[in-house]
């Protein structure tokens, strides 16, 4: 659903005033000076009922400072030798339960045969079709896999899907072609249920590996978007892996998620985004990440030179063909959440509102919350939220810590 209010001004939200952040929040942020990015004809009409509290300063980024006494990461197994790791070095996010990387031990399919000749876009493909738990075993040096044809869940296979690249593959789409997708409500792939949107499976998890030059341009199916995985239905869970530059549509309202397309979780439960990077993604909202309707715990992540660069805003304005929002993370819809914990945002941008986070909660229920997080350098050529730099919200509240 659009957020609709946003083509008439703040004044027609309904948008009561928020008495902001206490004074002992604001004592603790940590700030630094940029210039503030120029107005555009796009920008919301101001109102007297501010989306969120007393600004701080239009021309300072938002740093929540990591908490003196922040408790140590959690033990994650190390990463094979010479094998990559993403995310945030520095964060300091607790990782447990459904945060934790898949148990891999036990494979349902070993892609190659110890050396790069079996480790084909063929065998991921057939392999993701037949779901279960996939690993790799290509040889000891890191291996690029070039997808001619994107993998895609088949809905009635497995009830998990589970693709750990050891931390030495990287699927790459060459700028061509999408990764990866799920869809529990596509009848190509199999429907298991009559609530295909609400269904608790396929469970897709994805770690250990990079994703990139994913390209979902031109794809209409559940309105588009996801250049390196599209998610729709079941659960999805990201952790260590790497996207680089991912795109999709240009222009479009709505339409966004130049590495990540997430719609209908099962239970309106989180999707999982756990040490892992974005960087150089572009699409017409949320150069990394969009989602409708969907929560997102973010852990020890970077978000870095991700672009929204569509045009209008959303709903489009007249004579523009809409987007620009949401330069990292683009979330619309109605009672979501997202939780930013140890991660890092910088240097990404949009045309239009929200260089680093475009939030809006259409029935003004939703939170954002920033913990122990950096967000600055995200400029926002149009609009943003007086006293948070490179951020706009509208929904229940932000809460900083």
């Amino acid at each position: 659903m659009l957020a609709a209010c946003l083509g008439a001004g703040l004044a027609g939200c309904g948008l009561a005033q928020s008495s902001g952040l206490p004074t002992s929040t604001l004592a603790a942020l940590q700030v630094t000076s940029t210039p503030e990015p120029p107005a555009s004809d796009s920008s919301p009409e101001p109102s007297d009922a501010s989306p969120v509290g007393p600004p701080v300063t239009s021309e300072a980024p938002l740093i929540p400072a990591p908490a003196q006494s922040a408790p140590p990461p959690a033990e994650q197994p190390p990463p094979p030798a010479g094998a990559a790791r993403a995310g945030n070095p520095v964060g300091a996010a607790v990782v447990s339960g459904e945060g934790e990387a898949a148990d891999t031990s036990d494979p349902t399919t070993v892609i190659g045969d110890g050396s790069p000749a079996g480790c084909t876009s063929a065998a991921v493909v057939a392999a993701v079709a037949r779901g279960g738990v996939i690993t790799f075993s290509c040889g000891p040096s890191p291996i690029t896999i070039i997808m001619d044809t994107t993998a895609k869940v088949v809905n009635t296979a497995a009830r998990v899907v589970t693709i750990d690249g050891g931390g030495l593959v990287t699927l790459s789409g060459s700028r061509d072609q999408r990764i990866l997708y799920m869809n529990t409500c596509d009848e190509a792939q199999g429907w298991t249920t009559s609530r295909c949107n609400d269904q608790d499976h396929p469970h897709l998890t994805v770690q250990n590996i990079s994703l990139v030059d994913g390209n979902s341009t031109g794809i209409t199916t559940d309105g588009g978007g996801g250049g390196a995985i599209f998610a729709r239905g079941g659960r999805l869970k990201v952790v260590n892996t790497t996207f680089i530059g991912n795109r999709c549509d240009p222009t479009g309202p709505d339409l966004g998620g130049g590495a990540i397309r997430a719609l209908d979780q099962s239970q309106d439960l989180p999707v999982y985004v756990v040490s892992s990077t974005f960087r150089s993604g572009t699409c017409s909202n949320g150069g990394g990440i969009s989602s409708i309707g969907v929560s997102w715990v973010i852990l020890n992540s970077v978000f870095t030179g991700n672009r929204a660069v569509g045009s209008g805003a959303n709903p489009a304005k007249p004579g523009t063909p809409g987007g620009g929002s949401g330069g990292a993370i683009y979330a619309d819809g109605n009672r979501f959440t997202i939780t930013l914990s140890g991660t890092l945002i910088e240097d990404n941008q949009a045309v239009e509102g929200g260089g680093a986070v475009f939030f809006v909660s259409n029935d003004l229920t939703g939170t954002l919350s920033i913990q122990a997080s950096t967000l600055r350098s995200n400029p926002s050529e149009g609009f943003e939220t007086d006293g948070y730099p490179g951020i706009f919200f509208l929904g229940a509240d932000i809460v900083t810590s």
